[in-house]
């Protein structure tokens, strides 16, 4: 029998979603075909101007705003951005700091923290249960 490769492909949102960029603003071309697991490494290697553009000036889908304000998706959602935004304007966010980012950055912060604590534990209980003194 003979094996036959074929390249996978992936959908343009999927694509757009691995290079961290806003679907709706990519060239047409990109969001009608499909990109292949070759192209979008060539697309994150070596950037065309669109897609620098698009990385640099937005508009960026929601995680990237969520991540470029310190704070989680859902966060966003609470804090009523459910719009994908321009480098532009999350600078103006961050300039005017209102109420809600700061409390959810304080959350975001929170969270961390208590993440840090678990996994120090669960390293802790580990070490504990390969150690044959105990």
């Amino acid at each position: 029998m003979k094996s036959h490769q074929t390249a996978q492909t992936m959908k343009p949102a999927t694509a757009a979603k691995k290079l961290g960029v806003y679907l709706e603003a990519t060239p047409a071309e990109f969001q009608d075909g499909v990109v292949s697991r070759a192209e979008l490494a060539a697309l994150q290697a070596d950037p065309p101007q669109w897609l620098r553009d698009l990385r640099s000036n937005g508009p960026h889908p929601r995680p990237v705003v969520a991540s470029k304000l310190g704070i989680s998706i859902s966060g966003l959602a609470r804090g009523g951005i459910t719009e994908p935004l321009t480098t532009e304007q999350i600078d103006a966010l961050k300039q005017d700091n209102p109420e809600w980012l700061r409390k959810e950055r304080t959350t975001q912060a929170d969270v961390r923290k208590e993440n840090v604590r678990i996994k120090e534990r669960n390293a802790e209980r580990e070490a504990k249960a390969q150690d044959p003194r105990s």
